[in-house]
């Protein structure tokens, strides 16, 4: 299957999401790197496996190996860190929060790309994984650093059609057998 023949999977009922996949992907106002980073980082979020194994030889072939491996690692630490801090952040006692995470994050110091693109990476798949306390951080670091308001809410644009297309071809390759 290629990139055309995951668009051409996604069922009548979820036209709009084949339009809005075309639309992400052919329309960004993102760099490459930017786009296909979040593309890969947010496929490998959405645990599809139909939608990584078709997305991810896309962003290899529009990544440099520095920028598919840090793509990779921002979807890593995010699953780790998302729960972790969405988890301190719905439990009712305040004290968890002052504790020490404890948990091992290098590469949010040296990710291996410019810092810019792994905070939109990260912002995107905190996104998936619903860690509002990770957005603000992402957003704020990415704020901080210049990034327009529309280049945030691209990376989450992003994001939510990955998500979306995954979780309906799943939800197809399970309904048809």
């Amino acid at each position: 299957m290629s990139l055309d023949s995951l668009r051409s999977a996604i069922p009548d009922y979820a036209k709009d999401l084949r339009r809005n996949l075309e639309f992400v992907l052919g329309d960004s106002k993102l760099s490459a790197q930017q786009l296909w980073g979040t593309v890969l980082a947010t496929a490998i979020a959405s645990r599809s496996a139909i939608v990584l194994r078709e997305l991810a030889p896309e962003a290899r072939a529009n990544l440099s190996p520095e920028a598919y491996g840090a793509a990779r690692s921002a979807a890593a630490v995010m699953a780790m860190t998302n729960v972790f801090h969405r988890t301190r952040h719905l439990l009712s006692d305040p004290e968890y929060g002052r504790l020490r995470a404890g948990l091992r994050m290098n590469v949010l110091g040296d990710p291996g790309v410019d810092k810019v693109d792994f905070e939109l990476w990260s912002l995107a798949v905190s996104a998936i994984n619903a860690c509002g306390l990770c957005l603000d951080s992402h957003e704020q670091a990415l704020r901080r650093a210049g990034v327009g308001r529309e280049t945030v809410q691209e990376a989450f644009r992003i994001a939510s059609v990955i998500q979306a297309v995954g979780v309906t071809l799943e939800a197809e390759a399970i309904l048809s057998e």
